[in-house]
């Protein structure tokens, strides 16, 4: 099959030729639809965020299953499919109490010794986050997929299974916010227009969209928001105490920087909760003032919204058909594979909120 393949940190991806396996008892052959390109997949492309090389990028993605392994249950050949890195045991501490995300169990990978999914015997490539999206298909364990309708759009499916699944989950899982409550989200990307349109769904009363790039206000609104902040026009917090007297009462981080993670801790009101949803550096670390925990202030993290994507993803799906869930205006620019270095360029202009690779059918 026909893949991106990361060799060496910070280099271009070269689209090579790639071995892949047959599906084992419990796994699934996906033939991949769409993917989209996710900052996750920059940062460990930068090397922000370390993993196994050679490997194969792309982790938000739809297709259509192909085959499956003896045992799979839960999708059949035919089936059209979301995937999702959070592959889940079904039997830790964290799957059996409800927190299907924290799990890392080994048991959805293949076993040491054993042929690899990706590559050959003699020269194994490594699997990304469970899924290497960026190929023309994928070989899983079942845990990492579900199935949806088939009258839903695969291009926009895709999105679901990344981006907009974190957002909404730390809406409405991590943070669990109320219809009445105040919301800020700090980032118009992918993630943080699903932040605010998740929000929206919730119920938020106000929802404070924060971004250094004026023209995004515009795509904010039509997520949602109700107020926009220019974070290149002084100081955020004021503005956003400016508009909401006493602070927000959930602020959600999608941008993944110490400063912006402060802001959104600092701009909350009393008893107010930051949840953040951007990745950080690994080696970048946090300073807020002590004080304001005084005020019962809550700063934690969402590891993909804290889902639990077997229910979570035909629901928002249902959401998407009928009209609440915005996915066309995500899409900035549908691509070939061979033009995925070009996308990586692009998202870090911070200009555009997703590009779409599509497979030909």
């Amino acid at each position: 099959m026909k893949a991106a393949v990361l060799r060496e940190v910070g280099k271009p991806l070269t689209i090579e030729q790639v071995e892949i396996g047959k599906p084992g008892p419990r796994e699934v052959l996906i033939r991949t639809s769409a993917v989209g390109v996710c900052h996750s997949d920059l940062h460990h492309l930068e090397g922000s965020y370390p993993t196994p090389l050679p490997t194969i990028l792309g982790h938000e993605s739809a297709g259509v299953v192909e085959a499956v392994g003896a045992d799979v249950r839960r999708v059949k050949p035919g089936d059209h499919v979301v995937t999702c890195l959070s592959a889940f045991c079904g039997g830790c501490q964290h799957c059996l109490g409800g927190r299907m995300n924290l799990c890392v169990a080994p048991d959805t990978r293949r076993k040491e010794g054993a042929p690899p999914r990706l590559g050959e015997a003699v020269a194994p490539m490594a699997q990304f986050l469970n899924l290497s999206a960026f190929a023309e298909q994928m070989l899983v364990h079942e845990n990492t997929c579900v199935s949806i309708r088939k009258d839903m759009p695969l291009d926009r499916a895709a999105l679901i299974g990344c981006g907009v699944l974190t957002g909404y989950g730390a809406v409405a899982r991590t943070a669990q916010v109320r219809p009445g409550e105040t919301v800020a989200v700090i980032g118009c990307g992918g993630v943080g227009l699903a932040t605010i349109n998740a929000a929206a769904i919730a119920g938020a009363s106000r929802i404070v969209a924060i971004d250094a790039v004026a023209a995004k206000e515009k795509l904010a609104r039509e997520f949602g928001a109700t107020d926009f902040v220019d974070a290149s026009q002084g100081e955020v917090v004021e503005q956003v105490r400016g508009l909401i007297k006493g602070g927000v009462q959930h602020a959600f981080e999608a941008v993944g920087v110490p400063s912006t993670v402060e802001q959104a801790f600092v701009m909350l009101a009393r008893g107010g909760s930051a949840t953040i949803v951007g990745m950080i550096p690994v080696t970048e670390k946090i300073s807020v003032p002590g004080y304001h925990f005084l005020a019962e202030k809550v700063l934690r993290g969402s590891l993909m919204g804290s889902n639990r994507f077997p229910t979570d993803v035909p629901i928002l799906v249902d959401f998407y058909l009928g009209g609440r869930l915005h996915l066309d205006q995500l899409i900035s620019r549908r691509i070939g594979l061979e033009d995925v270095n070009d996308a990586f360029a692009e998202m870090k202009t911070g200009s555009i909120a997703r590009s779409v690779i599509v497979f030909p059918e």
